[in-house]
């Protein structure tokens, strides 16, 4: 299975899901024009990974931003890791932020509220 690579803009996040190895990660900003159709080639390739998940699968999420028709997008990708789980036990997803921002924690604190997958909120580290 191929794997899903694209590169980040300003209005966009980098997307880099690995099926080799299942780790995944969403990282940037998120607020395209349209995110259903900047997320539905995602989905797609999510619906074939679960048919053939590796026995881990972990995704990153380190957004800076995001708006709220991102936030069903990422619903919907959680969802797609909540049926792998179903199959397959070992889905973590770990939710990223920055020291002062509350917004991002109260968004993982949300996400871990709605999805039934292990989410693990993180501080991210200070870059030197």
């Amino acid at each position: 299975m191929e794997n899903f690579f694209l590169e980040g803009t300003n209005k966009t996040p980098q997307l880099d899901f690995n099926s080799n190895e299942g780790r995944f990660l969403i990282a940037g900003r998120s607020i395209p024009e349209n995110s259903i159709e900047f997320y539905k080639p995602l989905f797609e390739w999510l619906d074939n990974y679960v048919s053939q998940a590796k026995s881990n699968t972990i995704l990153d999420v380190k957004l800076e931003y995001f708006n709220t028709s991102s936030s069903k997008c990422l619903v919907e990708i959680f969802r797609k890791l909540e049926a792998l789980q179903q199959k397959n036990d070992n889905v973590l997803i770990n939710w990223f932020f920055e020291e002062d921002d509350e917004d991002m924690q109260e968004s993982g604190e949300d996400f871990q509220e709605i999805i039934d997958v292990k989410i693990v909120l993180n501080q991210m580290e200070e870059e030197d």
